[in-house]
């Protein structure tokens, strides 16, 4: 069947339009009626082209009691989003061609969203087998390897790129190791420790020495660059003049845009993320959004357990999914930013880096993916609302202006609340 969306706002467009879909793909776009076997009332809401997270973890397998495809999958949807990337960290590592293929497999069976996997780093041997089952980019958690490790693996994904059709993305989580290791040392040896310790045990300093050796590394094997949330300002503008003559992007995360280190004091362990949220004076903030950024929510959720083991050994890693696009439209709605860049930094701009065709955009031919928006819906976060398994988020409680309404893949609703 045919399907017609109706009454639907476009961004700087005058009056309502008509969406129809086929076959999964957009056919036509007009103000004039147009007939079809279903038709969708959005009722005056915007809607946008579908939104991407490029960055979420949603633990499967091995750490299922935390998150899983399914539940993951349904938190992207409620969130409104309709494409997630996931990250190879889970248990095993996807960093195998036989790891890999199994969560190509638990993905297809259990996601409600479409998906992509990022693949870890290998031998040379096993990434060229990898790259059969098309993993979207490599990542490099730096913060995990030393230096002579990493000269090595950019030069082993410099040499995949020449002889495999690997795409020469590569993935950057940047924190210095050695740094990390140091501060961390010395304030576990120096007195008792608060939340707060956290950020500075991963100091701004070790991001900002990893991002210049991600440039410099990157540049060196003529590779695409992807900075993973990136919360330091100094690093935002090192990334910003690198891109004067090479290839990268970066993503922004809700946390770090929305917070500084303070909210350790009122959220204690629950906020423990990495990169840690930054002294107010060194982070980024959401004046730094523009019409060429990315959001990544990083979303990676926890058991409470987890979260409750103090300041060392509680785990890091927040849940963003479901309050990410209500934050950022209630800052559309303060006039802190503007909603020309939402379609751009939660779509269009991720679709264009990854390599997602027929994404990113609506126009004819594309996919029909949709993500609709209504501006003025007014509530309260409420974590036990939410699809995801973690049961704690520092957002929990907020109020926000504006959310997501429906979410539509390949012309298939899959979250309604109009």
């Amino acid at each position: 069947m045919d399907l017609v969306i109706k009454n639907c706002k476009l961004v700087n467009k005058i009056g309502n339009y008509s969406i129809k879909v086929e076959d999964g793909k957009i056919t036509e776009i007009s103000k004039i009626p147009i007939k079809a076997d279903e038709v969708i009332d959005i009722k005056d809401n915007y809607i946008m082209p579908g939104f991407i997270d490029p960055h979420i973890h949603f633990r499967d397998p091995g750490l299922t009691q935390k998150e899983d495809f399914k539940t993951g999958s349904l938190s992207a949807a409620n969130g409104g989003f309709t494409t997630v990337i996931d990250m190879p960290n889970t248990i095993p590592k996807t960093n195998t061609y036989e790891h890999l293929k199994e969560k190509i497999q638990i993905a297809k069976k259990k996601s409600v969203v479409n998906f992509e996997l990022q693949a870890g780093h290998n031998n040379l041997e096993e990434m060229k087998k990898m790259i059969e089952l098309n993993p979207i980019s490599f990542k490099i958690f730096m913060d995990l390897e030393s230096d002579e490790s990493l000269e090595k693996i950019f030069k082993d994904l410099s040499i995949l790129k020449k002889t495999t059709d690997y795409n020469g993305l590569v993935c950057v989580h940047c924190e210095k190791k050695s740094i990390v290791e140091n501060e961390t040392r010395k304030l576990k040896e120096a007195k008792e420790n608060t939340p707060i310790d956290y950020t500075y045990a991963r100091p701004v300093e070790s991001e900002d020495v990893s991002v210049m050796q991600a440039i410099e590394l990157a540049k060196k094997n003529d590779l695409r660059l992807h900075i993973c949330h990136l919360s330091s300002s100094k690093s935002l503008e090192m990334a910003k003049c690198a891109s004067k003559d090479m290839q990268i992007s970066w993503e922004f995360t809700p946390h770090h845009l929305l917070l500084d280190n303070s909210a350790y004091n009122t959220y204690g362990t629950f906020m423990k993320t990495n990169p840690p949220l930054r002294p107010k004076n060194e982070s980024v903030r959401i004046t730094d959004l523009d019409e060429d950024s990315i959001i990544g929510t990083d979303h990676a959720p926890h058991t409470l357990e987890d979260k409750t083991k103090g300041v060392w050994n509680s785990s890091p890693g927040i849940p963003n999914l479901e309050t990410v696009v209500p934050l950022l439209l209630t800052e559309v709605n303060k006039g802190n930013i503007n909603l020309n860049i939402i379609s751009k930094i939660f779509s269009k701009n991720a679709a264009k880096v990854y390599g997602l065709e027929n994404k990113g955009e609506i126009a004819v031919g594309n996919d029909a993916d949709f993500t609709v928006i209504n501006l003025k819906q007014e509530g309260k976060f409420n974590i036990d609302e939410f699809e995801t398994k973690a049961e704690y988020s520092p957002f929990d409680g907020w109020t926000y202006i504006g959310q997501p309404v429906m979410t539509i893949i390949n012309g298939k609703q899959v979250m309604n609340k109009l």
